[in-house]
């Protein structure tokens, strides 16, 4: 059997695997080891293989930058800085039409730029906004549909998680991830203001009518800066040690952990056990990630060894593919498996195969970074495997809000996204990158 025929239905088999039920790193690591076997009708040799990629691929010190960036959102979700960050917010728009959605998408951007987990960001604000939304008139639909639009933007937004496993996985600068991240993030939440101004002047059926909050004058502007200031402080902190290169990212992460910290134990959050769950947590969730990023060096590895990346240069190269084409196909295959994968799981799986083909093309890959992110997060809000929808779904204490009701709600919003990605794929200069 050949390296293309191997490669073929190692990469079928771990989609039909996944879909099944089976863990993705699972998955990969045991679709990888097979093919090794198969190709090189040696389990021992192909054990071996697995073993120093096991070794060597999490053992370099820029992988620290995950633990302490995820420990940084924990203690920044304990601190309660969400719910600060939406009291200005909503006090800053609410008397607009559309002003709590607006609001929402605000202080998700501001939230995103100190946590960089969409996945919290949608559970935080599915409790803060969505019940606030609705009490003033909203529908529902449209307010589950805002916060699962805007909770997205924790993964482009610096400091995203994902931009890290991208960076990681396609070895670029982390640091040149972020800066790259900035402008399409602040377009992409411009872009969800439009559309809720829009569909609350021209759907108001959708929207609901929402009563204008007249609640008084709102927050001064002392109240407002001491509501933010923690989250101000943070931000200049992290994101402007990195950019002032006085901090490496992961050092970074480290100075955010702890200011972080620091911030929830003045506000009185935390305690011993507190400190041992958000370990724990910390703990669990980096695990997670880390064991992913080894099964997809196993699969890396594998597709090297069979010659995938190699063969499939060659195909598209005697194809005559142009880089509009190959663009095409990516962009295509990552919204497909957006529907039953999670979005690392797409960048394991599709980046290390499609950026050997890329590369023929000299594509810049901070660029295709970019782009990757933002068509995979497209998944989080697409059926059957939304995972924002699901966790949305989980954190509503309105049990009468269907899963049906939130795809639909975030329906314009992932429409929304495909528009900011063909933004970031004609203007490339926007991620800021040579």
């Amino acid at each position: 059997m050949t390296g293309l025929e191997l490669g073929t239905i190692s990469l079928l088999a771990m989609i039909g695997l996944i879909y099944l039920g089976m863990h993705v790193a699972i998955a990969l690591a045991s679709v990888s080891f097979v093919a090794l076997w198969l190709y090189k009708s040696n389990a021992e040799l192909a054990l071996s293989l697995m073993t120093l990629v096991t070794k060597d691929a999490i053992a370099s010190y820029s992988f620290g930058v995950v633990p302490l960036f995820v420990l940084m959102g924990m203690f920044v979700n304990e601190a309660g800085l969400g719910r600060d960050i939406y009291t200005v917010a909503n006090s800053a728009f609410r008397k607009l039409n559309g002003g709590l959605g607006i609001a929402t998408v605000a202080a998700n951007a501001v939230f995103a730029a100190i946590t960089g987990i969409s996945i919290a960001s949608a559970a935080i604000f599915t409790r803060i906004a969505v019940p606030e939304m609705m009490r003033y008139g909203h529908s529902a639909r449209f307010s589950v549909g805002v916060v699962a639009g805007s909770s997205v933007l924790g993964m482009l937004i610096p400091p995203s998680v994902l931009l890290i496993v991208y960076g990681l996985i396609a070895e670029v600068s982390i640091a040149d991830m972020f800066t790259a991240g900035i402008l399409p993030g602040l377009v992409l939440a411009a872009l969800y203001c439009l559309l809720i101004l829009g569909l609350c002047r021209f759907a108001p059926g959708f929207t609901g009518r929402a009563v204008v909050a007249d609640d008084g004058p709102g927050l001064g502007l002392v109240e407002s800066l001491r509501l933010l200031a923690p989250a101000i402080v943070l931000i200049v902190l992290v994101l402007g040690g990195i950019y002032g290169g006085i901090f490496t990212p992961t050092e970074a992460g480290a100075a955010g952990a702890f200011a972080a910290m620091i911030t929830a134990a003045l506000k009185g959050k935390l305690s011993l056990p507190v400190l041992w769950r958000l370990a724990a947590d910390t703990g669990r969730v980096t695990a997670s990630i880390l064991f992913l990023i080894i099964a997809a060096s196993m699969y890396s590895r594998m597709l090297g060894v069979l010659g995938i990346p190699s063969l499939l240069a060659s195909e598209l190269t005697g194809m005559e593919a142009s880089f509009a084409m190959v663009l095409l196909i990516y962009v295509a295959l990552m919204v497909f498996l957006g529907t039953i994968l999670d979005s690392t799981s797409i960048i394991l799986l599709l980046v290390p195969l499609f950026i050997p083909a890329f590369l023929t093309y000299e594509v810049d890959l901070v660029w295709l970074g970019v782009v990757t992110v933002i068509g995979v997060e497209i998944g989080l809000l697409t059926p059957p495997l939304g995972i924002a929808c699901f966790v949305i779904k989980g954190s509503l204490e309105d049990r009468s809000i269907s899963l049906k009701d939130i795809f639909i709600g975030a329906l314009p919003f992932a429409l929304t996204m495909g528009v900011a990605l063909l933004i970031v794929i004609l203007v490339p200069a926007l991620t800021l990158s040579n």
